[in-house]
């Protein structure tokens, strides 16, 4: 049996939890560069804010009364982590799906509604933010769960008895299931299908054929067959990318160097983190593609490494060069990003008969990331990604109205008196 936690309005609610003050308020959390709302509470949802929507074409006898927030990721992640960790004492299995999503299984666990009600109590007591949970014999039908479960008092739905679940599908929207969407429910729509259940009925080798093998698997998760498993543990990538759109548009080299080096720096930091090394380094640059009347130029470069590696220096190196040879002047950037390709485990080395591994380089990387976990990111850097500037970088991103890094960083911290 299958269960699905997941935070309400989680943006939304980790401002409020830190914030007493936004307690009542209807609260909306913007996208990176303070573009479009990204989160909505449910107060700011019945003031009509929609999902994705630019925060300028909210009318702004309605901007009046919203609280507006820019995204704190570094926050919300430390509370995903904190809940995680809360989960993880008391369910056997967990999965994090998402960062206000993660499954859990009932093995060996007999009163599943009182052990997920446990874990609302605990999460909200401990971290602040409000939760539901779904459960059912497979991971859809769990995700459906939490959907209704949301719509209780109580916050626990559990879809295990067969009678109880067909009643409550047969007026679940299609649209509402786990991978559908609108566009696949205009679609299944056009053949009837309208309701969760519309989908259980259907004829499967009709829907695979027309609807492809992922309708059919959903068509049998919901009929309680289980087709996808808990995975604990997160496969190794086969690439990690680190871009951002500026926060004003930049012109001159140096600006666009030292931004591809801070992604191409966290990049690494992402690498070894998950003991990985890369092969290859993906470089590309963009002006604004929504800009009339500007000039459009949108580089791409890859270059292959000689061996594997996750040394920061030696991706710096490449990124650089890569970014030297597609800058063009006369263009204003608006946006950069750094990938690294090829992934493969750390514990692998392919010899190369001309190129040497440094055995200084991991031992180098290890101090780095230690003294950053132990000190605060930043503590040390590389002078090329404008390491601790005096003023804030042109390129970065605008954030008006970003909340403190209550959690993370000691000179953030709240203060009780």
């Amino acid at each position: 049996m299958f269960g699905l936690c997941d935070g309400n309005n989680f943006y939304a609610s980790v401002e409020r939890a830190f914030d007493p003050k936004l307690i009542g308020k209807p609260i909306v959390v913007l996208s990176n560069n303070d573009g479009c709302c990204i989160a909505r509470d449910a107060l700011a949802k019945k003031l009509g804010v929609k999902m994705a929507q630019p925060i300028h074409e909210v009318p702004p006898e309605i901007r009046r009364q919203l609280v507006v927030r820019s995204a704190n990721f570094g926050l919300y992640g430390d509370i995903s982590g904190r809940i995680v960790s809360i989960l993880r004492d008391l369910f056997p299995r967990v999965e994090v799906y998402s960062i206000d999503e993660s499954f859990v299984t009932f093995d060996g666990i007999k009163d599943r509604e009182a052990a997920a009600r446990e874990a609302r109590a605990r999460i909200l007591q401990w971290t602040g933010i409000p939760c539901c949970v779904g459960i059912g014999p497979t991971k859809t039908l769990a995700k459906a769960g939490n959907k209704l479960a949301k719509k209780t008092a109580h916050g626990v739905v559990d879809l295990a008895d067969s009678a109880f679940r067909a009643q409550q599908l047969a007026t679940y929207e299609v649209e509402d299931l786990w991978g559908v969407g609108r566009k696949w429910a205009a679609k299944l729509g056009a053949q009837g299908i309208l309701t969760a259940q519309d989908l259980i009925e259907a004829d499967p080798e009709t829907l695979r054929a027309r609807f492809g093998v992922t309708f059919a698997r959903t068509q049998r998760e919901l009929q309680g067959i289980v087709c996808s498993d808990i995975i604990e543990t997160e496969p190794d990538r086969q690439q990690i990318v680190c871009s951002r759109s500026f926060g004003r548009e930049v012109v001159e080299l140096d600006d666009v160097s030292q931004a591809v080096a801070t992604f191409a720096i966290r990049a690494c930091e992402k690498l070894r983190a998950r003991n990985l090394q890369a092969s290859g380094v993906w470089v590309w640059l963009n002006t604004n593609p929504f800009k009339e009347g500007a000039k459009q130029y949108h580089p791409s470069k890859a270059f292959n490494l000689i061996a594997p590696s996750a040394d920061t220096r030696e991706v710096l190196m490449v990124a650089q060069a890569l970014t030297r040879a597609m800058y063009r002047k006369g263009y204003r950037y608006k946006k950069a990003g750094v990938g690294l390709l090829d992934l493969t485990h750390g514990s692998t080395h392919q010899a190369d008969l001309f190129a040497q591994i440094d055995p200084r380089s991991a031992k180098q990387m290890e101090v780095l990331d230690s003294i950053n976990r132990k000190f605060g990111r930043g503590s040390m850097g590389f002078g090329s990604a404008a390491w601790r500037p005096k003023g804030k970088p042109q390129w970065s991103m605008r954030q008006e109205n970003l909340s403190p890094a209550y959690t993370y960083r000691w000179d953030q911290l709240l203060r009780v008196r």
